[in-house]
């Protein structure tokens, strides 16, 4: 039985439109039609969009993604997600031990099918010491034969890989190899030099992790990975909570950077939840005032949603809504390969929808071939 969703302006992944309706069938979006066409209508208010994808998440739903972590606790975190109008995740290991590796990778594998499931981020734990941010400088190391053949095998295996290294702690054929087995290389925690960041984009690294966080700065005369990234053609996600970066800076990058740049949340297990504290790696985690951070003030990742998100961008950033838009869906979408499902609302694309207010706040989510969270 077919659904039209009706009376909301309707961001198809380019373009913020008036006047039309979305027609839902089998899971599936049927087509789009001219209101005026449409009949048996639901009626809805406000921006109707692709639901968001989140390519780092640590974790959500109480849940931090662990070396004890098992395909059931990542079933718990896609579905937090879900319920914050995130339609799919990459679910993230922040640096570890091999073993601790190996588990959620062997978790991701059985995960598979899981809805919201699009895969597996590991973050580290092949990162520079001197960047370390909230990881724990012990279990930072070069990258070894063994882990670059867990790795390569495992972006074989799973829908998605994404690893964050540094490529102080990788080569650039260890980089290719990753590459070439389907893996998406991202360059972070780094205090590599320009040219180093170039060879390894070179090498095939085709991202950055959190764009100026944890990273070599730009100065005049040592642009660093940040000037890199502006100054090249790699993705690179980005933390708009107005914490990590300020907005006066997110507006440079972003004009310098037209296409590319797309949003990531970088939330704890604290998603979804009222939790105020946590642990991670035996240490605690705060959640005050909008931030998490280690005891001694340090940034362990953020209390933010990709709505929230997009609002920064466009309220205190100033870009237009259709990019902030297309920052948490289309891109990362293009970016993993999965584009002809997700970032679009388009025939044949999943009925994976969110409803927004004119202030960009989460009001409704659609799954299917129901609404997952009902507009009040």
């Amino acid at each position: 039985m077919a659904v039209t969703l009706s009376g909301a302006r309707v961001f198809d992944g380019r373009a913020l439109q008036d006047g039309l309706a979305v027609v839902i069938e089998g899971g599936k979006v049927a087509a789009l039609i001219p209101e005026a066409e449409a009949r048996d209508v639901t009626r809805v208010r406000g921006i109707l969009a692709p639901a968001f994808l989140d390519l780092q998440v640590n974790g959500g739903g109480g849940h931090l993604v662990s070396g004890a972590t098992t395909a059931t606790d990542l079933a718990t975190v896609c579905a937090a997600h879900r319920a914050l109008g995130t339609a799919g995740v990459l679910p993230t290991l922040i640096t570890d031990t091999p073993e601790a590796t190996a588990q959620v990778i062997a978790a991701g594998l059985a995960a598979i099918g899981t809805p919201g499931f699009l895969g597996l981020h590991l973050e580290g734990p092949h990162l520079d010491p001197r960047r370390k941010g909230a990881h724990d400088p012990a279990l930072i190391r070069p990258m070894q034969a063994e882990d670059l053949a867990r790795l390569c095998e495992a972006a074989r295996r799973l829908p998605a890989l994404m690893v964050t290294l540094a490529p102080e702690s990788a080569t650039p054929e260890q980089i290719a190899a990753l590459a070439g087995a389907g893996a998406v290389v991202s360059l972070g925690h780094s205090d590599c030099s320009f040219e180093l960041a170039q060879a390894a984009f070179k090498a095939g690294a085709r991202c950055a992790t959190h764009l100026f966080n944890a990273m070599s700065q730009m100065g005049n005369r040592a642009p660093g990975l940040v000037g890199a990234v502006l100054a090249g053609e790699a993705a690179a996600g980005l933390i708009a909570d107005a914490i990590h970066v300020h907005p006066a800076t997110m507006r440079a990058a972003l004009a310098a950077r037209p296409d590319g740049v797309f949003l990531v949340s970088d939330c704890m297990a604290f998603a979804g939840t009222d939790a105020t504290e946590m642990l991670l790696n035996g240490r605690r985690v705060l959640r005050r005032d909008g931030r998490l951070t280690l005891e001694d003030g340090t940034l362990a990742g953020a209390d933010l949603t990709l709505p929230q998100a997009i609002a920064t961008l466009v309220q205190q950033v100033g870009i237009t809504p259709e990019r902030a838009l297309a920052m948490a869906s289309a891109l990362p979408a293009r970016l993993i390969g999965v584009a002809d499902r997700f970032g679009a609302i388009a025939p044949g694309r999943a009925a994976e929808l969110v409803l927004l207010a004119q202030d960009f706040s989460l009001t409704g989510v659609w799954s299917g071939e129901d609404w997952l969270i009902a507009p009040a």
